[in-house]
């Protein structure tokens, strides 16, 4: 049934304006938003600070944050740029950055990811150089103790340097002048560019595989090494000052002279070498005048082409990030770095937790150990043992003692018997007689004329026949 009109006001409200409504945003979406609106912003800046809370991730990023005396700012530089680093990033250090500015969405922190890195004042190689030399010499590279003596006179000479220009030449004809019966070997290698280091420890690595140790013979030996090239700037130089080659140097079996530059030039290879010379030639005329012991031998060759495939990967790597690709490419390559940070935080808290831990199980295995050797039986046991020794020592001493009463007693009882039996009666000569019965004879009156007699004596028995009889009356 219809309802019936009602007297009475109805009020409607008018519809706001648009822009006074409410938008509602999920966190995700307004994140994503100012992430995008911030990267077309700050695309490309440079950024001037210094590093702090530096961390390096197993998976080969890094991490840290930029800060001056007012703010700081957290950087990521994922694994195909790190590698490219010239110089490693440490806390202190005053760098400029150059990157994006973007918001990393798990913790909405705004975060720079990092492309190129510079040190402010020093060059990139400098800090790279003396970063390397303050490691190597806190693990003893450097010490003059672990360096050898030079051969005397050795008869073979190896060499690894460019086979063209001067410096070669030089050598060979110092060395040609001032001991002829000298015997040199040519390792081709560069001395300059990326490959350079590589080639120099491959010639350090061979001869020492082939021209050293026990199974090789004497007219193969190469008695020490020579590494060098003529000056140049500290680019040119570079090669000299690798990591790798550095510990190829110092775990040569055969002596090593490094002959690199100008007298003014230093390098890695310097410091880790046997002996350092000012320049290739002087190195020839040391190397022929020396009147020293031989040196150890080297490392196995490394794989060149292993090494030149990473190096062209990792520059492939870094013009591939240079191009101008397009936004959904690079959206996904973002999804993806932050899916790696991602992982690394979750690797260093599973690390962590599973530090902990074992630290405690370790801790509760301590105390139960500790608890266990106060109740151990061990103690009880040696008591026990010590009383069953003492046991069977006084059980042994009783049982020979025993033993010695009883023979004492059993020689007494056969002297005696001895001394009682009737046939020691018969060696002193006399005779028991038996008549044919076997009846002892006391009694001469017991037998008769033509009876059948045995008479036993100390030695046997005689079997006789009574002829004549006489008895007592």
């Amino acid at each position: 049934m219809p309802r019936e009109p009602q007297l009475g006001f109805s009020f409607q409200a008018p519809d706001a304006p648009a822009s006074l409504q409410r938008r509602i945003w999920t966190v995700e979406q307004l994140v994503e938003t100012a992430r995008e609106s911030l990267e077309r912003e700050f695309g490309n800046v440079w950024v001037e600070g210094e590093v702090s809370n530096y961390h390096a991730a197993p998976s080969g990023h890094i991490y840290f944050t930029l800060k001056d005396s007012a703010a700081q700012l957290r950087a990521a530089m994922f694994k195909q740029q790190a590698r490219l680093l010239k110089f490693k990033p440490e806390n202190g250090l005053h760098l400029i950055a150059r990157g994006r500015l973007t918001i990393y969405a798990n913790r909405g922190d705004l975060q720079l990811m990092v492309e190129m890195l510079e040190p402010v004042g020093a060059g990139a190689l400098q800090i790279a150089f003396e970063q390397l030399k303050a490691k190597l010499a806190a693990e003893g590279l450097f010490d003059e103790a672990r360096k050898e003596p030079l051969p005397v006179l050795p008869r073979r000479i190896g060499i690894v340097t460019s086979p063209r220009g001067a410096v070669i030449r030089d050598m060979l004809n110092i060395l040609k002048r001032r001991h002829e019966g000298v015997q040199v070997l040519l390792w081709p290698a560069q001395v300059q560019g990326e490959n350079a280091a590589a080639e120099i420890r491959e010639g350090i690595e061979w001869f020492n595989r082939e021209c050293c140790g026990p199974k090789v013979s004497d007219a193969k030996k190469v008695d020490v090494l020579i590494i060098g090239r003529g000056g140049g700037s500290s680019e040119d130089l570079a090669a000299f000052n690798d990591e790798e080659l550095a510990r190829a140097i110092a775990a040569s079996k055969i002596p090593i002279i490094s002959a690199v530059g100008h007298e003014t030039d230093f390098t890695i290879a310097d410091f880790v070498a046997d002996l350092r010379a000012p320049t290739p030639s002087a190195a020839a005329e040391l190397v022929v005048e020396a009147k020293h012991t031989l040196l150890e031998r080297v490392m196995l060759l490394r794989d060149r082409a292993i090494r030149a495939t990473r190096y062209a990967l990792a520059m492939a790597g870094k013009d591939f990030a240079t191009l101008e690709i397009t936004r959904s490419f690079t959206r996904f390559a973002d999804l993806l770095h932050r899916r790696h940070q991602m992982v690394d935080e979750f690797t260093y808290r599973i690390t962590q937790a599973h530090t902990d831990t074992l630290q405690q199980h370790h801790r509760k295995l301590e105390r139960l150990h500790t608890r266990l050797h106060a109740q151990s039986p061990a103690q009880k046991l040696a008591a026990l043992r010590r009383r069953a020794e003492n046991s069977h020592g006084k059980l042994l001493a009783a049982a020979n003692l025993s033993l010695t009463h009883h023979h004492a007693r059993f020689d007494r009882a056969a002297t005696k018997l001895g001394a009682l039996s009737p046939l020691a009666i018969l060696e002193r000569g006399y005779a028991v007689v038996f008549d044919a019965k076997g009846n002892v004879v006391k009694d001469a009156k017991k037998v008769a004329v033509g009876d059948d007699l045995n008479v036993r004596v100390a030695h046997g028995e005689i079997h006789s026949t009574i002829k004549k009889l006489k008895t007592d009356n």
